[in-house]
């Protein structure tokens, strides 16, 4: 299956403006996306890595 988390509008505002709302949105919204889940349990480890920093994201 794609993903489209590489493009996806909400993850290039959070880049932008991570303490906007949408920003903040889209933080919340990738604990619960089974896109985003599909999406980062698919990348290498290295790339997982650079993801969790990126994000502070520690669910997966």
């Amino acid at each position: 299956m794609a993903h489209n988390c590489e493009n996806c509008n909400f993850r290039a505002h959070y880049d932008k403006k991570p303490n906007s709302f949408l920003g903040k949105f889209w933080r919340w919204h990738i604990n619960y996306c089974p896109g985003w889940k599909g999406y980062f349990t698919s990348q290498s480890e290295e790339k997982k890595a650079e993801l969790r920093a990126k994000y502070n994201f520690t669910k997966y």
